[in-house]
């Protein structure tokens, strides 16, 4: 097993494959819709925008903004990683404005079973990842 450099190309292709294998994520596309769009700042690459669009039956991970966009979150490399490695509570970084979360909180709030799915499947490239 490779290990791969956070939000770098490979880490959104490896996710964007899990994410497509993904059976439960699928299944929660028939149920909910939401186009979300992450924005990491200060990287090692600069700005890094990716998005998970769920809707139609179809769950779909990738790089880019999500279109339509309900949901957009931006965040710096710093906190990026802390939420990512669970150094930082991603709550309480979201209270403390660590990340400047914009659009429907309430289509956020009813998309919590896709995102909880979709930490699984995080799970799984976590174990590969370098963060640093």
């Amino acid at each position: 097993m490779s290990v791969i450099r956070y939000l770098s190309l490979e880490w959104l292709e490896a996710l964007t494959a899990e994410v497509a294998g993904s059976d439960e994520l699928q299944r929660l596309a028939t149920e909910h819709t939401i186009g979300v769009t992450q924005a990491v700042t200060d990287g090692p690459e600069g700005t890094v925008v990716y998005h998970l669009q769920v809707g139609d039956g179809v769950a779909r991970f990738g790089a880019g903004s999500a279109f339509p966009e309900d949901v957009r979150m931006e965040q710096t490399w710093d906190t990026a990683v802390g939420v990512a490695t669970g150094a930082i509570n991603a709550q309480e970084a979201f209270i403390k404005g660590r990340i400047l979360l914009t659009g429907s909180q309430q289509v956020l709030m009813q998309s919590q079973p896709v995102f909880a799915a979709l930490d699984t499947v995080f799970r799984t490239v976590r174990e590969r990842t370098d963060y640093a």
